[in-house]
């Protein structure tokens, strides 16, 4: 029997390549484990869903129920569930104020609709009386807009000391909202007023 010294060279070559293979201690083995690989797959979104018409359908019935829920919200004054922008203190105190007092303005539009209508009926009959009734619409309108400007002046007072100044800046539009609240009809106003009659001046 020979001697070769290359067989034990070949032994120890796959337990060497084998060793070499398996990572070294404290180091990783720089690919995920088989949990880790399913793992990731289910993490893993398409960025382009694979049929935009229903996402879209998705995304516009989830808009319209949430604009259902703030509009039920506005209605029954549950001011948790109202829109960000109702929420915010200045406003509910803007609501408040004119929700309280006798606005001129609240009853502008159905006074302006009746003197139209009668102005056209009256033009047949009594031409004359057609121009008196356009001035008193008329000065009913600048009436409105003084008792707005008045409102507003003393309102604008009380939101700047006790919400700063933040709270009458234009971004706020705080004016508008307390105009456009004061010429609508109590009943018709929303957010709904918390308080079923006037008086109820916030402090």
């Amino acid at each position: 029997m020979t001697w070769n010294p290359f067989k034990k060279e070949e032994a120890q070559k796959p337990a060497a390549e084998a060793a070499a293979s398996e990572p070294a201690r404290g180091e990783k083995k720089g690919r995920p484990t088989p949990k880790m690989k399913q793992a990731q797959a289910r993490n893993i979104r398409p960025l382009v869903p694979n049929d935009r018409k229903a996402s879209a359908k998705e995304a516009k019935a989830r808009l319209r129920a949430r604009e259902d829920a703030e509009y039920t919200a506005m209605q029954t004054g549950d001011i948790n569930h109202m829109p960000k922008s109702e929420r915010l203190p200045w406003r509910i105190y803007i609501r408040d104020y004119v929700d309280a007092r006798f606005n001129l303005g609240e009853f502008f539009i159905p006074v302006a609709i009746v003197i139209l209508i009668a102005s056209m009926l009256v033009t047949t009959v009594w031409p004359s009386l057609s121009i008196p009734l356009m001035v008193v619409m008329y000065v009913y309108l600048f009436a409105v807009i003084i008792d707005v400007w008045l409102m507003w002046r003393k309102l604008k007072v009380k939101l700047i000391e006790k919400y700063g100044e933040k709270s009458v800046s234009k971004g706020m539009r705080s004016g508008t909202y307390a105009w456009s609240r004061a010429i609508q009809v109590r009943r018709w106003r929303l957010p709904k007023p918390r308080y079923p009659k006037r008086g109820h001046f916030p402090e």
